[in-house]
Parts: structure tokens; sequence; C-alpha cells
């Protein structure tokens, strides 16, 4: 029974630490609901519990946390607002092509660089 004792505390001590450690080198986007800190602070109080509710509830898998940009609706409605601000910008260039357009003089008198009027 003692050896059964020893090795069931040696393998929650290995889970413990190996909990800690994954906790501490994942990134920050990797964690769910709580701060990282927390996290940490869970894992090392509790520690067999600690660790299965962070391998359960506060890590996120690498598939999940990385996407790739088509697949994150952020991105893909960034790309929308980028689209509207193009023609945005498209529109006031025409607009002040045109009003350049006017303020140039579409009279077609030659103009003297002293008054800037037409000569007469």
């Amino acid at each position: 029974m003692a050896r059964l004792l020893i090795i069931l505390a040696l393998l929650a001590t290995g889970f413990w630490v190996y909990s800690v450690v994954d906790c501490a080198v994942q990134p920050r986007i990797r964690h769910r609901a709580v701060p990282k800190a927390v996290w940490m602070l869970i894992v090392i109080v509790f520690p067999v519990i600690g660790g299965v509710l962070w391998f359960l509830l506060g890590r996120i898998p690498a598939s999940a946390a990385l996407r790739a940009p088509d697949d994150d609706p952020a991105f893909l409605s960034t790309l929308r607002t980028r689209s509207a601000q193009d023609d945005r910008i498209r529109q006031l260039e025409e607009e002040l092509a045109r009003l350049d357009k006017d303020a140039d003089g579409d009279d077609d008198t030659p103009h003297d660089g002293r008054t800037g009027r037409g000569s007469h």
C-alpha cells in the first residue's frame, strides 16, 4: 500500500510541475477566462485540481488560438471597413479634381501672371 501511495504522490507531483510549467510558458492569447497570474495562482495553490482545471477550462488549444487571417471575423471586418474607406477616399479625390478643374477656369481666356485675370 505504501508503494502505491508513493507512486501516486510522484505522479501527482509530476502532473503539478507539468501544469505549472505549461501555464507559465503559454502566451496570453492561450489563457481563457482569467489572466495568466490568476491561473498560475490556481495551479500552484490547488496542485492536482488546479492542473485539471487549467487543462480543461483555462488553456486554449493552439489550433483555436492561432487562426489564419481569412478565418478571423475581426480581420475580415477590417477589410470591409478598409474597402469602404478606400471608396470614400476615391470619391473625395474625384470631387477635389472636379473642384480644381472648375477653379482653373473653363473660360478659355488666357491669364496674365500679374493679376490673375484674363488679358483684355
